[in-house]
């Protein structure tokens, strides 16, 4: 598995969802079963969360924290949906949405975990920006590692702007 690509896709799919829950928001809660004024604002509210997770993963696919994020935005979909089948039992549409986050925060808790591995910790660029300050701008070998965040083909150079510098 590619966690980077996979992440990117979560990305996509995080903004379409985000996009749907904003635009359909009535229809939403109207087969949740919390057609009323603070459902379809928690509903929205979730649904910008769900955009701007997207927009961060596309900006940073192999970033782990951004999917991390995503896990806990999960656990707060499952909450939410937790107290809404408390509510209405016996409510198919609502026992449906919990399956459905509950598999996404499968798929979100594996592809985190698998970037953690890959980039060696949950804050990649933290780690990157403290390597960059201890090589020599002199030497361009030194720099042949890519940021862990990117995407970028193999066989793309990466380059690093020299650091602006205070007198």
């Amino acid at each position: 598995m590619d966690a980077r690509r996979v992440s990117l896709s979560l990305g996509l799919f995080s903004i379409a969802l985000g996009v749907v829950e904003v635009a359909a928001t009535r229809r939403i809660a109207r087969a949740l079963g919390n057609d009323h004024r603070i459902g379809r604002a928690t509903l929205r509210a979730f649904g910008a969360r769900e955009m701007l997770a997207g927009a961060g993963l596309l900006a940073a696919p192999a970033h782990s924290t951004l999917v991390w994020n995503r896990v806990a935005g999960d656990a707060l979909d499952l909450a939410a949906l937790g107290l809404a089948a408390r509510n209405a039992p016996r409510h198919r549409a609502v026992w449906g949405a919990i399956a459905f986050v509950a598999g996404a925060t499968v798929i979100d808790a594996l592809v985190a975990r698998a970037l953690d591995k890959s980039t060696g910790s949950a804050f990649p660029a933290r780690r990157a920006a403290r390597s960059w300050g201890e090589r020599s701008w002199t030497n361009p070998a030194a720099h042949s590692d890519r940021h862990p965040t990117t995407i970028e083909p193999d066989e793309m150079p990466f380059i690093r702007a020299p650091e602006v510098t205070h007198h």
